[in-house]
């Protein structure tokens, strides 16, 4: 049994330790926002936070955080500023990764309320999209932050 705190709620979950975080989330919480995209931590459908810090949840033990906070795509709150702007900028075309990238942006926002060009980059270059809606992720990142696209 692994105690964690889910987008706010504390939970026990009775998978074994060893297993990834992603299939606790999935498969025993519900919580299917969490993509799997590929299973080997390179693509970064399945990020979410742990403790604040976007994490590739496919390749994480739920053994290894027990204790820690886990915030899903499920999890934002209603009107959050980065899905606001994910919307206004139309980010999406197919939409799979795209609960990871968020989850990606809001990692860099809280570390990097004002991020450049190279910082978002650099932040969100785990995450693979393959409609190449990139321009358009770097736009809604730059509108989440309050600077011009």
């Amino acid at each position: 049994m692994t105690k964690l705190t889910v987008n706010g709620k504390p939970v026990t979950v009775a998978s074994e330790p060893v297993t990834p975080l992603l299939w606790v989330l999935r498969d025993e919480l519900d919580l299917k926002g969490a993509k799997y995209g590929c299973g080997i931590a390179q693509c970064g459908a399945c990020t979410v936070l742990v403790s604040g810090q976007p994490v590739r949840s496919c390749s994480l033990p739920v053994g290894d955080i027990a204790g820690a906070e886990v915030t899903t795509i499920e999890g934002l709150k209603p009107g959050d500023p980065v899905q606001k702007a994910w919307i206004d900028v139309q980010v999406p075309q197919c939409g799979f990764c795209q609960p990871g990238q968020i989850m990606s942006a809001k990692g860099l926002l809280s570390e990097n309320p004002k991020p450049d060009d190279a910082a978002i980059d650099a932040a969100m270059s785990g995450n693979l999209c393959r409609c190449g809606t990139y321009v358009r992720i770097r736009a809604a990142i730059k509108a989440a932050s309050g600077q011009a696209a």
